[in-house]
């Protein structure tokens, strides 16, 4: 006769195995098969089980989705591989570009092979799920492509992530040992009202956007927050599976399989082949019409290829697919009334024109500045202080003055004019032959001293912690700092004379000026503020100079030759090292200890063999053990050449983590490619 804690354990498996089939229709399919009572019913019988036979727990159990215990803070996780932006196109035209470039990259008896997968872009966030043996084993938001935070936690909370695979339980496909998957975590606008409606009523917080809202709902510090808000999952991309799991290598068919496993993917997903591009526009116009009727935000669609033997090859530019691109759909519009014009000089002395709004709200973000683009813009669209305006938020970010309504006009609306000087230090504007732009050309100029300072220190460029907007431009207006350098070189005394800052707080900028001295010589190259010269753009230069004092001596030939440079920014990085004071300020803070390329040295010329003599390498991907800097010094006291794309010149191709393009490129011609293992035999 059976005893009886094996016949709970069947009974345990029994409720778990209906409880996720019900889950599965419920919150997947959305289409239950019992009511909720009966649901709740099977859920309390198996927490009364689970409580009295505790060695027969289990994290993937249902009953585990009401949190755990409270973390201190979130961890920080390396992707396996980086979670990549996308490009953007705005309108109809610019995916035509988009097509062209394909044509031209594959060639067009190939790229008229192509199809391409539709997909709307849910404005929620962006996550990552590992599976392995079917179980849910960590989960983590994209942070910054690189590194997130381990939100596991919390991602058990919500029902719509599978604790165990296959979730769907008729599913009939082998399940892959490891797999990856991206998706986005998101509110829909009913339960997003619904709940600022309940925190209004209590006297709580109320969110912005249902954006925020998914943000700082998975973001919660105890679990058992997250289990009580309205989060939903749905998944759009396969990144990685096991090769058991006998995937075809198409995007449509890594969905179909996803969806086969029992996650939730979007029903509006559709297909078009290259002849039906014209269908696709057709598509991507009328979801604009449509998508405020579907039940959460969409802020425009994702047009990827379908074939990933095709992404392979076309790989990546920066950090964006060439493969892939995102339609952002105009956002929504509001009138409100203008009430000012101000002038902003940048930090290349570019003076630009910002609307001053009576604020309003659009898409739940209350807006009271717009930018107006030039001077131009203010003139074509006649603009007049106390204009009625109308106003929307481009991509459902930036808000942009459209047009005026002069059909609301009083008569009491004053004409303005361009300033002839500049906001800031009042020398006269200049503007050049064919530009648009009016610019002070003063390089004393207060205005964009601040403005570059505020670039310098960013979270894009250096991340000086406890240094933003409002020390750059204090210490620009006290003198403190009359050039970039002067950023590392603070007269600590003086500013210890300023009202605030005391010692507590002279230490936290201390301590965040020490701590960026150790950023990657690409984040120094970004914070310089080069036109054009982006961290993407940083990335790959970097990776092709042995440091940054080499680079000031470039050439435009050596630059545009490295892949994703081009003349235009080749140009200007020789224009701007040009400057003999931008210059000396790289020298000033490579004496003040930032990094700029090659700190950790190998072994001195004379005990390095030139058995690399003439050899040509190119180095792409994350490597593990070298750091790229370290690879290429090694190359080249071994005699060898370090360049920045692949060409028939090329010897080796040193390939790392996420290789992308150039690895494709070395082996369509040829190309001896090495691994990190081999790279060191050949040293040894």
């Amino acid at each position: 006769m059976m005893d009886f804690p094996t016949q709970a354990a069947q009974r345990i498996d029994t409720l778990r195995k209906a409880i996720r089939e019900h889950q599965y229709l419920y919150y997947v399919l959305d289409s239950p098969a019992v009511s909720d009572a009966e649901f709740d019913a099977l859920l309390r019988e198996l927490q009364r089980l689970e409580a009295a036979y505790p060695s027969l727990a289990s994290p993937e159990s249902p009953t585990q989705r009401v949190g755990g215990e409270p973390h201190e803070q979130f961890a920080k996780v390396r992707h396996p591989v980086p979670l990549l932006s996308l490009g953007n196109a705005f309108n109809l035209d610019e995916l035509r570009e988009w097509r062209t470039r394909l044509y031209r990259q594959l060639g067009e008896d190939e790229a008229a092979r192509l199809a391409y997968v539709v997909e709307p872009k849910i404005d929620g966030l962006s996550i990552i799920l590992h599976y392995q043996d079917g179980s849910f084993s960590l989960g983590a938001t994209r942070g910054n492509g690189e590194v997130g935070e381990n939100v596991t936690a919390n991602l058990r909370t919500i029902p719509q992530v599978p604790l165990r695979l296959p979730a769907n339980p008729h599913c009939s496909s082998p399940v892959a040992s490891g797999l990856l998957v991206r998706g986005e975590i998101y509110v829909t606008r009913k339960d997003f009202e619904e709940f600022n409606q309940k925190q209004e009523a209590q006297g709580r917080q109320v969110y912005a956007n249902p954006r925020n809202f998914a943000a700082g709902s998975l973001r919660q510090l105890d679990p058992s927050v997250s289990a009580e808000r309205p989060l939903q999952l749905w998944v759009f991309q396969l990144i990685r599976a096991s090769a058991d799991g006998g995937v075809p290598p198409s995007h449509q068919a890594h969905l179909d399989y996803l969806r086969e496993l029992g996650f939730p993917v979007s029903d509006y997903v559709r297909r078009f082949t290259d002849d039906q591009f014209d269908d696709l526009l057709a598509f991507v116009q009328g979801m604009d019409q449509t998508r405020h009727e579907l039940p959460y935000a969409v802020d425009g669609l994702v047009i990827k290829v379908d074939s990933t033997d095709s992404q392979a090859q076309l790989g990546y530019t920066g950090k964006e697919p060439r493969w892939a691109i995102a339609l952002k759909y105009e956002g929504e519009k509001a009138i409100t009334r203008l009430q000012a014009i101000e002038v902003f000089v940048g930090r290349s002395g570019t003076v630009t024109p910002r609307a001053t709004l009576t604020p309003v709200n659009i898409g739940g973000v209350v807006v009271e500045h717009a930018t107006l683009h030039n001077f131009d813009y203010v003139q074509a669209l006649d603009l007049r202080i106390g204009d009625a305006v109308l106003v929307t938020r481009a991509g459902d970010v930036i808000p942009r003055v459209l047009q005026a309504l002069p059909d609301q006009r009083t008569g009491q609306e004053q004409v303005w004019s361009r300033p002839t000087a500049c906001p800031r230090c009042s020398t006269p504007l200049k503007q050049e032959e064919g530009e648009v732009a009016f610019k002070c050309l003063n390089r004393s100029c207060p205005g964009q001293l601040t403005r570059a300072v505020e670039h310098f220190v960013s979270r894009t460029a250096l991340d000086i912690h406890s240094f933003g907007t409002k020390q750059a431009a204090l210490f620009v207006e006290s003198g403190q700092i009359c050039r970039l350098s002067d950023v590392f070189a603070l007269p600590w005394d003086d500013i210890g004379k300023l009202k605030g800052y005391g010692d507590k707080r002279i230490a936290g900028l201390q301590a965040g000026l020490r701590a960026a001295k150790e950023r990657h010589p690409s984040r120094l190259l970004t914070a310089l503020g080069i036109p054009f010269v982006g961290s993407q753009v940083a990335e790959l230069i970097v990776d092709s100079f042995p440091n940054l004092l080499a680079l000031a001596h470039a050439t435009t030939e050596s630059l545009a030759d490295i892949d994703g440079v081009g003349k235009e920014i080749a140009e200007a990085v020789v224009s701007f090292f040009a400057d003999p004071l931008n210059r000396q300020d790289l020298h000033r803070l490579h004496l003040a200890g930032l990094a700029v390329g090659e700190s950790q040295l190998p072994p001195e010329p004379s005990e390095a063999k030139p058995d690399l003599q003439g050899q040509v390498f190119v180095i792409t991907g994350k490597l593990e053990h070298h750091t790229r800097d370290q690879a290429s010094a090694l190359i080249k006291l071994r005699g060898g050449k370090v360049t920045g794309s692949v060409s028939r010149k090329t010897d080796f191709l040193l390939a790392g983590e996420a290789a992308g393009s150039k690895l494709q490129k070395a082996r369509d011609l040829g190309i001896k490619v090495l691994n990190e293992e081999e790279f060191v035999q050949m040293l040894s």
